[in-house]
């Protein structure tokens, strides 16, 4: 447990800085932000985080946990200046949150399983905001996710109350079969269909990911740095040679993308498996 003295004042030294910084001796940009003019920052934040996580450094996550807490504690200061709510608003209604949604812990609730608290904390989140159907409940999901991390977020909270497939397997098929329908209409031609296919196939990707227990927003933000390492390999390999890829052919091209992967795979070593996956 961290040092309860050190933490008071560490945070309360972050309160008083960023209250410095909006203060008329502080910096100008840091004045003359709104709370609209952060929202790209707390999103660009939280994914730094993400990434450290993934990365798995702890020197990088310490340094993106403090940007993304920079943003929780500039939005409240911006608040309060107005006379809104304070950074101890926050902290105090988390805490009391906290309390109210863990009633196994701080109640005579029972749960002995993370799945049982996770459907306590979905029943008591539905209470408090008066939801009594599912679908009352997967409609706000859409107002603050990206299209990828929505989908995850609504079949996991279908899969809750049983809506879900047996097995992995199963869902693989559906996958296959959302392809097919995507092959099919796409030989008609471009239309609103082709875009309709597209989002049930990626649909079924995402729900076959979240049953195999990956996050899809990380799998694929990993796809794309991956993307980006082995086409740099393909420019550097061609550079050597004086060329570029727009001189070459799609099918060297390839061949130096196979060659990359071939080399990621001897320095990468045997792939561990994830327990339970």
């Amino acid at each position: 447990m961290a040092d309860e003295k050190k933490v008071c004042s560490a945070l309360w030294d972050l309160v008083q800085t960023v209250a410095f910084l909006r203060g008329p001796t502080g910096c100008p940009w840091d004045r003359a932000q709104r709370p609209e003019d952060l929202r790209a920052s707390v999103i660009e934040e939280a994914y730094e985080v993400v990434h450290a996580l993934t990365e798995g450094s702890p020197e990088a996550v310490v340094e993106e946990l403090g940007d993304l807490l920079l943003q929780v504690v500039f939005l409240a200061r911006i608040f309060e200046e107005r006379g809104v709510f304070t950074i101890a608003d926050v902290a105090e209604r988390l805490v009391e949150k906290l309390q109210r949604r863990h009633p196994h812990v701080f109640g005579d609730v029972r749960a002995e399983t993370p799945e049982e608290v996770l459907r306590n904390w979905e029943a008591l989140k539905a209470r408090e905001r008066g939801h009594e159907r599912l679908s009352e409940r997967l409609r706000p999901v859409a107002s603050h996710l990206p299209a990828l991390a929505e989908a995850w977020a609504i079949q996991r909270k279908a899969a809750q109350v049983g809506f879900d497939w047996k097995d992995w397997r199963d869902i693989a098929a559906k996958v296959r079969e959302e392809l097919a329908e995507l092959e099919e209409r796409a030989e008609t031609g471009p239309d609103v269909r082709v875009e309709e296919e597209v989002g049930d196939l990626l649909f079924a990707v995402v729900n076959l990911s979240r049953r195999l227990r990956v996050n899809p927003e990380v799998a694929l933000k990993e796809a794309n740095r991956k993307f980006i390492r082995r086409f740099a390999y393909i420019e550097e390999r061609l550079a050597e040679r004086g060329l570029r890829p727009e001189q070459v052919s799609l099918e060297e091209m390839d061949r130096l993308w196979e060659e990359a992967k071939r080399q990621e795979a001897e320095n990468a070593g045997p792939v561990p498996r994830r327990k339970g996956v």
